[in-house]
């Protein structure tokens, strides 16, 4: 039978009732309290070996009470059990010093389980952590299970530099995950950077990684600083992971093994220090089976997985996410707005294809467009009954061509920088960007047949040649 102290404060008469219970079957000699005071008392006088506290008391709140746990008794753990049930509650938990944060309520197994765990590890491990108020404007937002879940491994994750992989739908909030763990993480004082894979040419994402020297390519005319060395002493951000070429991520791979890159062009390594976080709507494991993704690659950025549940896996969290929605419409000098129940109802049983960016545009719309302060179900039934226009489709013209498709690449492309300009030799780098697909489709309307393929684009034999190797293009010769 294991053994141990065990001191637990909540004001909860029942819960006090419940622990007890299950601590005591499972071995542990347990004292129970209703404040704060007592509990203090009785860490000062050196009584316990773990403590269990509800973080609101009625003589004061456990995250003030627990910086002070931690000076006398940094070995003490501590376990923190709440209701509120925030992204600020788990990581105010875990900035003050807790061992673990459970949200109510909680599973008596998992309880225990964490308890066995806490007083079985070595005392060293209980490290002392640097308190931080937070920051109220919480950048994720939901109380359902599966958010909670999320909480929980964020927090842990906040005082590593370990590698993370962000699984999940376009519209789920993977940049908002990645900037948490920046935000709230031991690099915070460092810069975030974000680079969109799906937005930058496939030729340019080395040079977009790891920077290039003066004449690495034409129109290289002078140095450019890559991603890595802006992010250097913080959070490098790589969304879209799983639409990286297959010789970028080599060379990714080559610096998650060693810590070190070259320039394009460069010779000299640079030793790097950032952390590496990655997101992906696409099934990675699909792609390594088609070998358009390595698997050593993967396991090296899938060390601490996490998936983003779709909306409609916690519809529960609809209701809280229309009040921030609405928060930050009114902050922005929108009409402010309430919404009655019926209509939140009828937001839950939607499907949200988009996810939580499509409730927040809806949110907008209903406080940007409508007069009327009370927001009705028939409103949300009308909204809801118009043709939704998915992402993709939002960005397409009625009336396509490579002209409008290329405007809208290069729109998105600049967007990317901000108030920057990208790197110089633009031009040449887009000409060839479009010239590996028209060719790559010559090729294969011709069955390889390169004669016909020139013919078939207006150029000389040998200028496709040259081209095709310039480009790296595989042709491969079919009978029809």
């Amino acid at each position: 039978m294991p053994t141990g102290s065990i001191l637990v404060a909540d004001d909860d008469s029942a819960i006090r009732t419940v622990l007890n219970q299950a601590l005591s079957r499972a071995g542990y000699e347990v004292r129970l309290t209703s404040n704060a005071a007592t509990l203090w008392r009785w860490v000062s006088q050196g009584d316990g070996d773990l403590v269990i506290t509800d973080v609101v008391m009625p003589d004061e709140n456990a995250f003030d009470l627990l910086p002070r746990i931690k000076k006398v008794r940094p070995e003490l753990p501590v376990i923190v059990m709440s209701a509120q049930n925030t992204f600020m509650t788990a990581i105010r938990a875990s900035e003050r010093g807790a061992y673990e944060y459970l949200p109510k309520p909680f599973d008596l197994k998992e309880l225990i389980s964490i308890v066995g765990r806490a007083l079985a590890e070595p005392k060293s491990r209980m490290a002392d952590s640097t308190a931080d108020e937070g920051n109220e404007n919480i950048p994720l937002v939901g109380r359902s299970p599966a958010m909670q879940e999320i909480y929980r491994v964020l927090a842990r994750l906040m005082q590593t530099d370990l590698t993370v992989m962000i699984a999940g739908e376009s519209g789920t909030g993977k940049e908002l995950v990645a900037r948490a763990l920046h935000d709230y993480g031991k690099r915070r004082a460092g810069p975030f950077v974000a680079i969109n894979m799906a937005a930058i040419p496939r030729d340019l994402i080395e040079s977009e990684l790891f920077g290039h020297e003066k004449g690495a390519f034409t129109g290289a005319q002078s140095r450019s600083a890559g991603r890595f060395e802006q992010a250097e002493g913080g959070t490098l951000f790589l969304d879209e992971i799983g639409d990286m070429p297959m010789d970028a991520q080599t060379r990714l791979l080559r610096v998650l093994q060693q810590g070190e890159y070259t320039t394009v062009g460069g010779r000299t390594p640079i030793k790097t220090d950032v952390r590496i976080v990655a997101a992906t709507n696409k099934d990675l494991r699909q792609l390594i089976n088609q070998g358009l993704f390595r698997e050593d690659l993967f396991f090296r950025l899938n060390v601490v997985p996490i998936r983003l549940p779709p909306l409609r896996e916690r519809t529960e969290d609809v209701p809280d996410l229309i009040r921030h929605f609405f928060n930050q419409a009114e902050k922005e000098g929108l009409p402010a707005k309430q919404i009655e129940q019926a209509a939140v109802e009828r937001l839950k049983r939607y499907r949200w294809p988009g996810n939580v960016r499509e409730l927040e545009n809806l949110v907008r719309r209903l406080a940007a467009l409508y007069p009327q302060e009370m927001i009705t179900a028939g409103l949300i039934d009308q909204e809801l009954a118009t043709p939704a226009v998915s992402p993709g489709d939002a960005e397409t013209p009625a009336e396509d061509n490579l002209s409008n498709s290329v405007e809208r690449f290069l729109n998105k492309y600049f967007g990317t920088y901000g108030d920057t300009l990208p790197p110089p030799g633009l031009y040449h780098r887009i000409l060839k960007e479009v010239e590996y697909p028209l060719i790559g489709a010559a090729l294969a309307a011709t069955r390889g047949n390169q004669i016909k393929a020139a013919e078939l684009l207006g150029v000389n034999r040998n200028t496709l040649r040259k081209k095709i190797r310039d480009l790296d293009i595989q042709v491969i010769r079919s009978s029809r």
